[in-house]
């Protein structure tokens, strides 16, 4: 069965989380956790029913933590806040509830409604399709449909320096980085900056994950360290498939500061997407 709701769609079977159409990470308890508050929408869900549907009665974790966990995770995946929710309620002491409108489809077919033959559905769809066909060929003016775009993920850049004061520009670098490129070519190249697997910290970020869940066919990360003599960011353009670096530099900020930061990291990003995406020879 498959939830909808607002801009999301989960499906209940593959335990897959869409946004727009497009997949939104969610870990595997998270996703159980999800599902059981969208089977039961608008109605409370205890802690111990979640604990039960999870893990198991005969799981023995630590249930609080991992409640709290799984719990933040989907809030996360959804963009969603405790303190004003839009989607998953916490009811104090008691459990949560799932608060926003849920559509189902994928329910048993209405056992009244006459069933049509395989076989007339079979030769319908061809038919269809072949008139679809003559008529795009024969049509005058019509453009050959656009290739899939290439995908391009950008995770949240690290602060490496030790200092706290440069979290949020750090974090705003990736966001600017995000809003150059997809302006550069948006019928060859789509974006991805806020999904929840693009923002994890380095130590556990996952690729493969970045690969599977987005679909994405590149990722851009970046590092703003402390050399000996001032400031460094150090950009990474990946190709998923294989994981290779296409490019790595070493931006040295001048005078050890960071003026000039934000534009001489967009501008580095800028030129490794068009020398290996845009300008790179047709196969």
């Amino acid at each position: 069965m498959v939830y909808r709701f607002g801009v999301f769609e989960f499906d209940g079977d593959t335990k897959e989380l869409r946004k727009n159409g497009r997949g939104v990470a969610l870990e595997p308890q998270p996703a159980k956790a999800l599902l059981l508050l969208l089977s039961r929408g608008g109605d409370l869900l205890t802690r111990e029913e979640l604990r039960d549907a999870v893990w198991g009665k005969d799981t023995h974790v630590d249930f609080d933590r991992g409640l709290a966990y799984c719990v933040s995770q989907v809030r996360t995946a959804l963009g969603d806040s405790g303190d004003n929710p839009r989607f998953v309620q916490t009811i104090p002491k008691q459990g949560f509830k799932f608060i926003a409108p849920v559509s189902t489809t994928g329910t048993e077919p209405d056992q009244k409604s006459p069933r049509v033959p395989f076989a007339v559905l079979v030769a319908v769809a061809i038919l269809v399709a072949g008139l679809a066909a003559a008529w795009l060929v024969t049509r005058p003016g019509v453009e050959t449909p656009k290739a899939t775009p290439t995908i391009i993920g950008v995770s949240i850049f690290d602060n490496e320096t030790g200092n706290a004061e440069y979290d949020r520009l750090v974090a705003g670098l990736s966001d600017l980085v995000v809003e150059h490129l997809t302006k550069v070519a948006p019928d060859r190249i789509a974006v991805v900056g806020n999904a929840a697997v693009l923002r994890q910290p380095r130590n556990i970020r996952n690729l493969k994950a970045v690969a599977q869940n987005l679909k994405a066919d590149y990722v851009l990360l970046g590092q703003l360290q402390q050399g000996e003599t001032g400031l460094r960011f150090i950009t990474h353009f990946i190709r998923l498939s294989d994981e290779a670096h296409l490019k790595a530099n070493r931006l040295v900020m001048k005078d050890g500061g960071i003026a000039g930061l934000e534009d001489a990291v967009v501008q580095e990003f800028d030129r490794a997407v068009r020398d290996h995406v845009l300008n790179r020879p047709a196969n």
